[in-house]
């Protein structure tokens, strides 16, 4: 099963046009409730990102935040620095051969995390859950988190739950029936 959990602007980005967060702690006390995310994360087996996820969590300065393996998606990263050997694993190829590769190892449940990911995986029909925290702040530009479809995808709306009286959380499941 493959799930997301992310947070999206109003009006559906998940970075600013240089890339930049900062717009996710428009309101800060959002990050002193539990919003799920550790629940979600005790329900998955490893996390798949793209490599520009995988810059932008390293770029933060702090203890690598991952227990579980990552397995990061790049056709240009050779090797990953000796602190992340064991915790990182390099993969490349069509989405269905890394899954293959990821699922060889044991690894079932996925985190799918980053904007091309996410629309790479959508686009051949492979996320099955998402967790989605809507931030209510208009960015008008940056990186989106869908993209186009050839083929319209239905999800089903399973909960929504609002924080703070002001950011909204939507839980989709993937309609295959």
């Amino acid at each position: 099963m493959n799930k997301v959990f992310i947070a999206t602007s109003l009006d559906g980005y998940i970075a600013d046009k240089a890339g930049g967060i900062d717009w996710l702690e428009t309101f800060p006390e959002i990050n002193t409730i539990d919003t799920g995310y550790q629940s979600f994360i005790a329900t998955i087996d490893a996390l798949v990102m793209g490599r520009a996820t995988y810059e932008k969590v390293l770029s933060f300065g702090i203890e690598w935040p991952y227990k579980k393996p990552v397995y990061v998606l790049s056709n240009s990263l050779s090797s990953v620095p000796q602190n992340m050997k064991g915790k990182v694993h390099l993969l490349s190829g069509t989405n269905n051969e890394i899954l293959s590769s990821i699922h060889k190892n044991g690894h079932k449940n996925l985190y799918i995390d980053g904007g091309q990911v996410i629309q790479n995986f959508l686009k051949e029909d492979l996320i099955d859950e998402m967790i989605i925290t809507v931030i209510p702040v208009l960015l008008g530009h940056g990186i989106r988190l869908f993209g186009k479809l050839s083929d319209s995808l239905e999800f089903h709306c399973v909960s929504t739950t609002l924080y703070l009286d002001k950011i909204a959380q939507h839980h989709y499941i993937r309609n295959r029936g």
